[in-house]
């Protein structure tokens, strides 16, 4: 690589364009961030967040997740990242087989279903990662201002223009791709959350579904409780639905009950960018790298590390 050769130009400043953008500069490539908004006002900064296959679809998915969960184990290593690393269980109300990714997490244990919480059939022990999106997501722009890398605010309209000023585009745009490339496949879901006071709950909880428009979700962030959560399409309501949050807390309450009189800190509203399957792919010198619904960091490094496999074969095309 040429000590004058023009930088790689990021689109998007969520959990995907930060870790795509991250992983270039890793692999020596020179990088430009432009995003409309900065990492603590994109959608992934109001995630709850764990490592866990949510509202995604790709042939890849397995070797992804994989891949980022390495990563996040050893990113917990360093408290100032915002991943921890906690021991917890997953339910469903029916009678099912353990899923695959989960048989293939270390420690995994299948629960007995007298320990699980009233309703609940099948239940799997593991351990994951919890992340403290709004510290994760400064971290990683610590850590690409460190390789020389800022990020810039720009409204980008056009991909495509923007080739002629970069030798790659890589168009982490999440929800935005629907409008920006016209690309009908997306499909925005607005997530609520709630945040609590801890009353003393230290493993998280998470209901397995194929229904997410009210999943029950319990993380544990030390004195802080994520209460979760909604999946709803569109981009109606960006700001918190008082009824959502009374169903979400009453949800909770109800197969937890010492969180009943537990004191609200704040709600949090976002909209997963989910699209079937998750865009991964070179368009000329545009790699696409959007749409991972609700599995953004779950998917992360993973769908990242392929774009910079893209990026170098573009780079030695020309």
């Amino acid at each position: 690589m040429a000590a004058n050769q023009q930088p790689l130009l990021v689109i998007g400043a969520g959990v995907i364009g930060l870790t795509t953008a991250l992983r270039l500069a890793e692999a020596g490539l020179p990088v430009r961030v432009l995003a409309d908004e900065p990492p603590a006002r994109t959608t992934s900064a109001a995630a709850g967040a764990m490592w866990e296959p949510y509202l995604t679809e790709h042939p890849d998915m397995d070797r992804w997740s994989r891949v980022t969960y390495e990563r996040l184990l050893a990113e917990a290593d360093d408290p100032r990242t915002g991943v921890r690393v906690v021991r917890g269980v997953e339910a469903t109300r029916d009678r099912i087989d353990v899923p695959d990714w989960a048989r293939e997490l270390p420690e995994h244990t299948e629960v007995d279903p007298g320990t699980l919480p009233p309703g609940f059939a099948t239940g799997w022990g593991f351990t994951t990662a919890l992340i403290d999106m709004p510290v994760y997501l400064a971290r990683l722009a610590e850590r690409l201002e460190r390789h020389g890398v800022r990020i810039e605010r720009a409204h980008v309209t056009d991909v495509t223009s923007l080739t002629g000023t970069a030798p790659v585009v890589v168009n982490c745009t999440g929800h935005r791709a629907a409008q920006l490339l016209g690309d009908e496949a997306v499909e925005p879901i607005r997530g609520q959350l709630v945040a609590v006071r801890n009353p003393g709950i230290t493993e998280f909880f998470c209901e397995h579904t194929d229904d997410p428009t009210a999943v029950i979700y319990l993380l544990p962030h030390g004195d802080t409780l994520i209460l979760g959560g909604s999946a709803e399409k569109g981009y109606e309501r960006p700001e918190p639905d008082p009824r959502i949050t009374r169903e979400i807390l009453q949800r909770a309450v109800a197969l937890f009950p010492a969180l009943a009189g537990a004191e609200v800190l704040g709600e949090r509203v976002g909209f997963r960018p989910y699209r079937a399957p998750v865009r991964v792919e070179a368009e000329g010198r545009v790699i696409h790298n959007y749409g991972h619904g609700g599995a953004g960091v779950t998917l992360s490094w993973g769908s990242a590390g392929d774009v910079v496999a893209m990026a170098w074969e573009i780079i030695g095309r020309r």
